[in-house]
């Protein structure tokens, strides 16, 4: 759209191997990238037409080269072993490497569990679980190679809600499965691969869209340009970007895209939302990438609450470029017992940040201490001092930017 702030060839002579992209959303991405002139690996199962399912590999291919890029025709089926390896060779002989993997390939079945045939469970496991693990296995020793390789999978951030297994639990299990591949593999490769997940606010149209909603389900539908522009934001970030869990609308408004009624296909007509989002997650927590930008990102389990988590989000809601001029540090806290876990709050990267889990670049200041004490110090009944003092709490790191968070939680403490 025009008002993409995409204007330079970033993903030119790149080679990205795309699974399932003889159609639908991995073709879309493919596209994408094929205007800026990269190559494109096309590893899917369609070589022959399929009666009710447009497009091949072939086909692909050549709406691909129309629009600039290079493309690689590959018969995968991600089931396959033997055929991803042979893929992924021919793809380094032919254009030296591979810089990107999208793991896009997905089957889905949206039965209960009395009524899946476990021919189907097997598919579902097998595609998303296994396919999405195998292909990163085969194509990580290249990418590793990459200035700044990238993984992405399309699959959605961890939502523990039970209502998004109990009618559908095989293919929950499987979609979570793929996400489960980001969490661990960005963590494993961490400063060699970027690996990322992306998924949609709202459904798209592709034709498994068609087969599953029946007709009209198009007009509650966007097309699949937001998955592609947003892929390709991804894509083109360094690859210090990692671990993110990523939802389309929510990375293009802060990349600042305004006009969303351009990927609608009905404009003005009621969008249904996708799977695993809940109202309250896609209001959730942003933080900052490595390289700054925003990002939606959600925490591994289902979002932390309680006393220690509100008070996160009221630090999180009281942040002020001010705070982040002044202060200029990162803050990691070890909690023990109720609500505890690894905590931070991020007084250095633009617009500060705080939340669940590692900070997004090395702390300056790790605290220890218990979750019970740590809200009693945020609300003011127990000084940092004393604390220090008393063994209650533990500081590794920079003791003058403790001195500087303890200044700031005064001017907090109105706030909690």
């Amino acid at each position: 759209p025009s008002t993409s702030p995409f204007t330079f060839r970033k993903l030119a002579g790149c080679t990205l191997f795309i699974t399932g992209a003889s159609r639908g959303i991995g073709k879309a991405i493919a596209l994408k990238a094929a205007k800026d002139g990269a190559n494109i690996v096309i590893a899917a199962k369609t070589a022959e037409p399929h009666p009710t399912l447009p497009g091949t590999i072939y086909t692909a291919a050549e709406e691909i080269e129309a629009a600039g890029g290079k493309a690689l025709p590959c018969i995968v089926n991600v089931r396959e072993e033997q055929q991803i390896i042979n893929a992924v060779e021919k793809a380094v002989k032919t254009f030296g490497g591979i810089d990107i993997l999208v793991n896009n390939a997905s089957a889905i079945s949206l039965t209960g569990t009395l009524e899946t045939a476990m021919k189907k469970v097997n598919l579902m496991m097998d595609v998303n679980v296994r396919g999405t693990y195998l292909t990163s296995k085969a194509c990580l020793p290249h990418l590793r190679k990459s200035k700044n390789p990238h993984i992405l999978n399309l699959s959605p951030p961890m939502n523990l809600n039970p209502m998004w297994f109990k009618n559908h639990c095989a293919y929950t299990i499987s979609k979570y499965g793929m996400s489960m591949c980001v969490l661990g593999m960005a963590e494993e490769f961490r400063g060699e691969v970027a690996v990322n997940a992306l998924w949609p606010k709202t459904a798209i149209h592709t034709a498994a869209m068609d087969m599953l909603g029946g007709a009209g389900i198009e007009k509650q539908c966007r097309k699949t340009d937001i998955l592609a522009d947003a892929a390709y934001c991804i894509l083109t970030k360094p690859k210090t970007f990692t671990g993110n869990f990523i939802i389309d609308e929510v990375l293009l408004r802060e990349e600042g895209v305004k006009d969303f009624d351009v990927y609608a296909i009905a404009p003005g007509h009621p969008l249904m939302p996708d799977f695993f989002l809940d109202e309250k997650k896609l209001r959730g927590s942003q933080q900052e990438g490595a390289d700054g930008a925003k990002v939606k990102t959600e925490s591994a389990a289902a979002k932390p609450s309680g006393p220690v988590a509100e008070t996160f989000r009221v630090i999180q809601g009281a942040m002020t470029e001010e705070y982040v001029r002044s202060t200029q540090g990162v803050f990691q806290f070890e909690l023990s017992g109720d609500g505890g876990g690894t905590w931070y709050i991020d007084l250095k990267t633009k617009g500060g940040s705080a939340g669940f889990g590692k900070p997004p670049v090395t702390a300056d200041v790790v605290m220890s201490m218990s979750s019970a004490d740590f809200v009693k110090m945020f609300t003011g009944k127990l000084k940092p001092t004393l604390a220090f003092m008393s063994g209650k709490l533990r500081i590794k790191g920079n003791m003058a930017l403790a001195i500087k968070l303890e200044k700031m939680l005064s001017q907090l403490n109105s706030k909690l």
